[in-house]
């Protein structure tokens, strides 16, 4: 493709320098609009391919992350975990969603600097989360069990971790289609743990006596904690 590119572009030039005619006018009008679509072709379709993807390619790209990661934990602080950890937690998960559902009523209430601030805490401790409990590898691997059809428009994505001693864990990924493609809202454990259910009813209390900012200082000092490790 790039090639193909480079050959109008390189005929294009030509035919610039060359003394204009009516069929040379033409012709260049032609190639200059040929390039300009050969060139959105270029630059748009890795995005369009991102966004195309499907929820089971969006869970197996997470958890192919998180293997590498507890494959090389050994020899990584939580820091670097957390580094290496950061852009697939942001391209898998829909965090401001999940973020404003857990907090309720208090989303409403807030301002959209306490938004912005209260997304940021909640990415660094759930990324920071994940980074301290996946540190080690002896083994394990993930299995697609199932997809289907789950409420409110969204489908969940079965699947379970597989240990060492064969022992297992089902883990459902809760996904929704949005803009910029499939994104993890949710994730239960065992068939009835949810993640966010449980994130929503710790931060009840919180958002009760200390409000939008006792969370946001909740967070990132939760945050801090576990990378500091």
């Amino acid at each position: 493709m790039v090639n193909l590119v480079l050959k109008y572009f390189t005929l294009y030039c030509l035919l610039s320098i060359t003394k204009r005619s009516g069929k040379t006018s033409m012709i260049r009008n032609f190639l200059n609009f040929k390039l300009l679509i050969l060139l959105a072709f270029v630059f748009v379709s890795p995005a369009v391919e991102a966004a195309e993807m499907t929820s089971i390619e969006v869970v197996e790209r997470f958890q192919a992350s998180l293997l590498e990661v507890m494959k090389e934990a050994k020899t990584l602080s939580v820091q670097q975990r957390y580094s290496r950890l950061q852009p697939s937690v942001e391209k898998s998960f829909h965090l401001p969603l999940m973020i404003q559902i857990a907090a309720a009523s208090h989303w409403k209430e807030s301002t959209t600097s306490e938004r912005r601030q209260l997304i940021n805490a909640f990415r660094r401790m759930s990324i920071s989360t994940l980074a301290t409990l996946f540190d080690g590898y002896s083994g394990e691997t993930f299995k697609l069990v199932d997809e289907k059809p789950g409420p409110q428009n969204t489908t969940l994505v079965v699947t379970k971790l597989i240990k060492s001693d064969k022992s297992t864990v089902e883990i459902s990924y809760v996904t929704r289609p949005f803009k910029n493609g499939w994104r993890i809202i949710d994730v239960i454990l065992d068939r009835g743990i949810s993640e966010l259910m449980v994130r929503r009813s710790e931060y009840r209390q919180i958002l009760k006596n200390k409000g939008i900012t006792g969370l946001i200082s909740v967070l990132n000092g939760k945050a801090d904690e576990l990378v500091s490790q």
